[in-house]
């Protein structure tokens, strides 16, 4: 009997097909080198099962990955070299880590008799990853290929999905093996869906039932666990208004009734208000960030705290729960929404809207409608949102344009946001729309940059150019790093100390990687532009000469109770 006999580096790939891994993003170097060699006859001719986008920099390959897990719902995949190329990938893994980003980062490493000697771009990649990464393991012999992959990929995407690192001996990636394939589908200790508690949701669904003002806060765990259409049902049999965080935004459409808007630190004013309010609090699928309560201490101390949650160590972090229901949340939202009556709650909604007309009379209209002088952010990003498809993507930078731009833009179906929250990683849009694009090529990826995250990977202008990848990039250039620069004008006494910037001429940069391009600075061409953005083949640049001192509002000044909202500065 013939044996299926072959290197660790083919193993590799035989693992990623068995884990239906379609696209891989990455930048080869020594260390990786022979994994790269076995890609070769992965990536073309009839054996060709994966797209290999080579990025500029191996941070960009960590975040296109992200954004690819995000919009496809599937485990991106980074492939790069040893140390510096692996170090360079650390912030997207951090990234992900906070994001619950499902993503699998494969390095190259010295061979293992070298380890420990300081040998040529050798560093510790388990000690160093292991404290911001899911599961972190070195594979140091091809027998392992298989059974590390497989084991990898179902740590990364189960339970509460996040990032996974392999670091890949180079004597392992070529030894040669006889090839055994592995399906991993269990851990011992590991339990990523906990057993559903009926006792724990029983409670819950009673609190409900008596309560006069519920308020639910939806998070991404929604998005993770593919529950929208679960969530709407809830939602609707017991009418509770409904408050997303920002990275929960798509979980429930903008135009549906019972969405109250964004919450948190520039959220919207109403239902920030209302936490303050309500009798009882349902928090589906997010975590209590500091930027969502504020103050701890005050936050929604009136209310009854239900928390449907899948990760256990979030019950009772940040904020005390009366009931915790523990498990997936495709299986609890049902599991409640049968328990729960059916309700009107129409005058408790009602108060939410005289609140969220003074919002739009002091905030909304001035930032999407103004009459004069430059170039508001919150009214490009409603002119794109208008002008856009309903299915579009929405990819944020980090900063002001992150939150003008989540703010104001619609979300109609799921999977429609990708922005850094939990680390609020400053060039994580250009790469991350990368992903997105490869992830969802039918769907419009709409990317929103300020100046300065935009030149924190600016070099990943030469993949969109390599791959044409359709992204339509808008630069909201103000010339500051704005959201320091706020904070400097409202907490600081104005002194602007190194956030004014001297920015280059962005028309010779996207002439130069063959992107289309134009410039706004008046109001009355800005519609003619997102038009001609909207509708040109292939990537383009659209740049916006933005108030420079325009500012986010309403803003919850940190450390502050949650309902002590600025609605002007």
């Amino acid at each position: 009997m013939l044996r299926d006999r072959i290197t660790g580096s083919k193993a590799l790939m035989r693992a990623l097909q068995a884990e239906g891994v379609k696209t891989i993003f990455g930048y080869p170097g020594g260390s990786i080198m022979p994994v790269y060699d076995a890609l070769y006859d992965y990536t073309r001719g009839e054996k060709k099962c994966f797209d290999h986008i080579l990025v500029r920099h191996e941070q960009g390959a960590a975040h296109a990955a992200e954004g690819y897990a995000r919009v496809s719902g599937e485990v991106g995949v980074a492939l790069v070299t040893s140390g510096p190329g692996v170090t360079n990938t650390l912030t997207g893994i951090a990234d992900a880590m906070l994001d619950s980003t499902p993503i699998v980062v494969i390095a190259g490493q010295v061979p293992i008799g070298a380890l420990g000697t300081d040998a040529f771009q050798e560093v510790d990649l388990v000690g160093v990853s292991q404290p911001i990464s899911k599961w972190s393991y070195q594979i140091r012999h091809a027998e392992d290929v298989a059974w590390a992959v497989s084991r990898a990929f179902y740590i990364a995407r189960t339970g509460r999905p996040g990032p996974v690192v392999l670091d890949f001996a180079k004597n392992a990636q070529t030894e040669e093996i006889d090839w055994e394939p592995m399906k991993c589908n269990f851990i011992r200790s590991y339990v990523p869906y906990p057993k559903l508690d009926m006792n724990a949701v029983q409670k819950a669904a009673e609190l409900i039932n008596s309560a006069k003002k519920p308020l639910a806060l939806v998070g991404q765990g929604v998005e993770l666990g593919n529950a929208q259409s679960e969530l709407i049902r809830f939602l609707e049999k017991a009418d509770i208004p409904a408050g997303r965080t920002m990275l929960g935004l798509s979980a429930l459409p903008s135009n549906h009734p019972l969405n109250v808007g964004m919450l948190g630190m520039h959220g919207n004013y109403a239902v920030n208000l209302k936490e303050q309010e309500c009798d009882v609090l349902i928090a589906i699928g997010m975590r209590f960030s500091d930027r969502v309560t504020g103050n701890l201490k005050t936050y929604a101390k009136q209310a009854k705290v239900i928390h449907l949650d899948i990760d256990r160590s979030e019950i009772d972090k940040n904020v005390k729960t009366t009931v915790a229901v523990v498990a997936d949340c495709k299986e609890s939202l049902p599991a409640l929404t049968e328990l729960i009556n059916e309700n009107s709650h129409q005058g408790w909604r009602d108060s939410f809207r005289e609140l969220d007309k003074k919002e739009r009379e002091k905030v909304i209209e001035p930032a999407i409608h103004p009459k004069e002088g430059p170039l508001r952010m919150g009214e490009v990003v409603n002119m794109v949102a208008e002008k856009s498809a309903d299915d579009a993507i929405l990819v944020t930078d980090v900063g002001q344009n992150q939150l003008f731009a989540t703010r104001y833009f619609k979300y109609h179906h799921k999977r429609s946001i990708c922005t850094s929250g939990g680390l609020g990683t400053m060039g994580y849009g250009l790469p991350a729309a990368i992903g997105a694009t490869f992830a969802a090529p039918n769907r419009q990826v709409c990317c929103f940059m300020g100046d300065g995250g935009f030149q924190m990977c600016i070099q990943e202008l030469g993949t969109i150019m390599e791959q044409h990848v359709p992204v339509k990039m808008i630069l909201m250039n103000n010339h500051y790093l704005g959201n320091v620069r706020q904070w400097q004008d409202m907490f600081w006494m104005r002194r602007k100390s190194f956030t004014k910037m001297l920015n280059p001429c962005y028309e010779a940069i996207a002439q130069g990687y063959g992107i289309s391009y134009q410039a706004v600075t008046n109001r009355k061409d800005l519609s003619a532009a997102v038009e001609k953005m909207l509708t040109t083949d292939g990537p383009f640049l659209l740049e916006c000469a933005i108030l420079e001192e325009d500012n986010v509002l309403p803003m919850t000044p940190p450390g502050m109770d949650v309902d002590k909202m600025m609605l002007e500065v």
